[in-house]
């Protein structure tokens, strides 16, 4: 195939694509609105499930430099009650089938597999058209602009290439997360960090819940989910940290004060984390030319799916245009007859999730989901 593929967005979803068309010979091109790699941070841990994120790495090639990443221990997990009593724990034997690994460090493994000018930094879309016959212009706020004959749009929830297909736009979820960071946990926030363990800490309520993760260093990253209209986090000034802390814990009232220490002990700025989402169906006809991949496609609340989903999206669609180097349509047509039905069930199993998580029977429905029993309410 010697058609260039052009990529909106150097997420994990474009750079997969990218690298696995790369391994085929066929040429791509990444355009990414971020000035440069670090632009900006490039938020916590993932884990990678066995059957679609390590599918993909395996497709790009990456599996050996993939473990080299993984933290070790931090499938490790533990269920907390509003006052902190253990509701659950389960050590990481390290047979599980999702190992965690830095968002950043798995970006930076893929950016690593490419050549050195497959991302052009600085490149940010301001709008797209058909031109007709299947191409497409893409212009951007540098004034540059290219058409191209093969695009896709990788480009995340507010996607400038999703017009092209469909008139879907991302809705509110009912929910948001407030992020939080405790650094040198062990020295700094002990308390904490014993809350925390080894992995995964939650501890939940009904509309509300403290999610954190133990990252590399020592690192505490927390998410406080509210289930509360956007209208009331619009009120709160994220600007000032000690009083958006303390107007956030305040909805923890009455919770144990290591687990609202990860509200106010933060030692960054908190971060509004607004939750969207697309229609679970969301689908589209074909068009010629044009698709989309990851959250561009199926934009869904944070369900632990979405990046191994975006991975999965650009590994399959790189590989059904190795397979049909002559008929891009064709390509594109498998490529989206498989996904809409995947990214779909997979919405489901993400609503459903969040009902255990934060639903009425929350934490009792979710310590469930792993011993079989536990008590309702």
């Amino acid at each position: 195939m010697t058609t260039p593929v052009t990529i909106i967005g150097a997420g994990l979803g474009g750079l997969t694509l990218a690298r696995v068309l790369h391994l085929h010979g066929i040429p791509a091109t990444v355009y990414e609105a971020d000035p440069s790699p670090a632009a900006r941070a490039q938020g916590g841990m993932l884990d990678i499930h066995d059957h679609n994120g390590q599918v993909a790495l395996r497709a790009a090639g990456l599996m050996e430099e993939f473990r080299g990443i993984v933290l070790e221990g931090r499938q490790a997990m533990r269920i907390l009650d509003r006052d902190g009593t253990v509701l659950h724990e389960e050590a990481d034997d390290g047979t599980g089938g999702r190992p965690e690994a830095l968002r950043g460090e798995l970006r930076r493994i893929l950016l690593a597999s490419l050549p050195a000018d497959t991302v052009r930094w600085g490149h940010r879309v301001t709008g797209t058209r058909s031109l007709g016959a299947g191409r497409h212009e893409v212009t951007f706020e540098n004034g540059t602009a290219v058409d191209t004959e093969l695009l896709v749009g990788a480009d995340g929830a507010w996607s400038r290439v999703r017009p092209l297909l469909s008139t879907a736009t991302p809705r509110y979820a009912g929910r948001s997360s407030v992020e939080t960071y405790l650094f040198d946990g062990d020295t700094r926030h002990p308390a904490g960090a014993k809350a925390v363990g080894g992995g995964a800490l939650f501890a939940l309520a009904p509309k509300k819940g403290i999610l954190a993760h133990r990252e590399s260093g020592g690192t505490l990253h927390a998410y406080v989910a509210l289930c509360k209209p956007l209208d009331w986090f619009d009120a709160i000034d994220f600007g000032d940290t000690a009083s958006a802390t303390a107007r956030i814990a305040a909805e923890f009232d009455g919770w144990a004060p290591e687990l609202t220490a990860l509200i106010t002990d933060t030692d960054t700025p908190p971060r509004l984390r607004p939750h969207h989402t697309l229609p679970t169906e969301h689908r589209w006809e074909r068009v010629p030319g044009v698709t989309l991949i990851g959250d561009a496609a199926h934009l869904t609340a944070p369900n632990g799916e979405g990046a191994n989903l975006a991975m999965l999206d650009g590994a399959e669609l790189g590989r059904a245009l190795a397979a049909h180097p002559d008929d891009i349509e064709t390509a594109l047509a498998e490529f989206e007859q498989a996904m809409f039905p995947r990214s779909a069930a997979a919405a489901v199993d993400g609503d459903d999730l969040h009902e255990v998580l934060l639903g009425d029977g929350a934490p009792h429905h979710f310590v469930r989901l792993f011993t079989g029993h536990g008590q309702a309410g």
